[in-house]
């Protein structure tokens, strides 16, 4: 398969959805900015694929993911970082989504699991991306982080040299 047939349209994803459902096939799903990709983001899409049958990686665009990490933010496109994470073995599907969370993205794709990193807890994720999920029968999932492990750290790290 080309990489590239992973990443699939917002228009489509629904589609691509109930394909999965008609397998039976178990969906995780995480969202995220995977700006500058490293270990812990590849460990922790490892371990959400490993949950179920299929892992879908909801991508903020470029718009959403400056509005959570500043003007400087991202360093990489929407489209090159949705390639990058199609290239993944681990990764079945990527859908680009235009907010800031994923509350939208997650009514419309219904995953079985909705994987979050370990630094968060059930009670601080967004709630209404909780009630999403919760709402079409998936449970949330909170997986461990690879300590030591972010795109901040790397990018001051960078900024350093």
């Amino acid at each position: 398969m080309n990489f590239r047939e992973k990443i699939i349209a917002w228009d489509d994803v629904a589609a691509w959805r109930a394909t999965l459902r008609a397998r039976k096939q178990k969906l995780v799903v995480t969202n995220g900015c995977f700006d500058v990709l490293h270990l812990g983001h590849v460990t922790y899409l490892e371990t959400a694929r490993n949950l179920g049958d299929a892992l879908l990686v909801g991508l903020n665009g470029d718009a959403a993911v400056r509005e959570l990490k500043g003007p400087d933010r991202p360093v990489n496109a929407e489209a090159d970082r949705a390639a990058v994470l199609a290239a993944l073995e681990s990764v079945d599907g990527v859908c680009i989504f235009t907010e800031r969370t994923a509350t939208r993205f997650l009514a419309l794709v219904e995953p079985d699991i909705y994987g979050k990193g370990g630094d968060y807890t059930l009670e601080t994720i967004n709630q209404e991306e909780r009630r999403a999920v919760e709402k079409a029968g998936g449970r949330v999932a909170i997986l461990p982080l690879v300590p030591g492990q972010s795109t901040t750290a790397l990018l001051q790290k960078i900024t350093r040299l």
